[in-house]
């Protein structure tokens, strides 16, 4: 079965409930980041703080303590979880795009790997590998870049004719 450019033959209502979906998909998916900017999770030292705490700066603007077992588990359980249907559902969209085969496969297996990364990095920077912290923020970065222009591959490849 053949899926490359099918997105360009479906009518004009299942592209609009696919741009509806992308559309609704990315304000949750940029809520998301909006969350992480608050927690000043955006730089390496804001990841390590907010996982391991502050409670030695005396002169901290938000006091964090570190995370316990319980709460690290449910993070990793339900952020692996939801982001990776996310990716599936994009994947699955950026499937049926006319990209080239060997663009598509990246847009649709780099975002696990990130994933594995970004969630695998938090736990074993609590764990003690500090220097996780960075791997966090590659991979965090390079899944988001992936996601913009996956749903913008998708959201663009909608607008195209047969």
């Amino acid at each position: 079965m053949e899926f490359h450019g099918v997105i360009h033959t479906f009518p004009k209502y299942i592209k609009l409930f696919i741009t509806a979906f992308v559309l609704v998909l990315s304000v949750g998916y940029f809520t998301g980041l909006m969350f992480v900017r608050q927690t000043d999770s955006v730089r390496p030292d804001g990841i390590e703080e907010n996982y391991l705490g502050n409670e030695e700066i005396e002169d901290a603007k938000v006091m964090k303590f570190e995370k316990g077992e319980r709460e690290m588990l449910t993070i990793l359980h339900t952020h692996v979880l939801s982001i990776s249907f996310i990716f599936f559902l994009l994947g699955g969209l950026i499937a049926i795009t006319s990209l080239p085969k060997k663009l598509k496969a990246f847009l649709m297996i780099e975002p696990f790997v990130s994933i594995i990364l970004t969630f695998g990095g938090i736990y074993f920077m609590w764990k003690g590998i500090i220097w996780m912290k960075y791997i966090v923020m590659i991979s965090g970065t390079l899944m988001t870049v992936v996601y913009v222009i996956g749903a913008g591959v998708v959201l663009f490849q909608l607008s195209k004719n047969k």
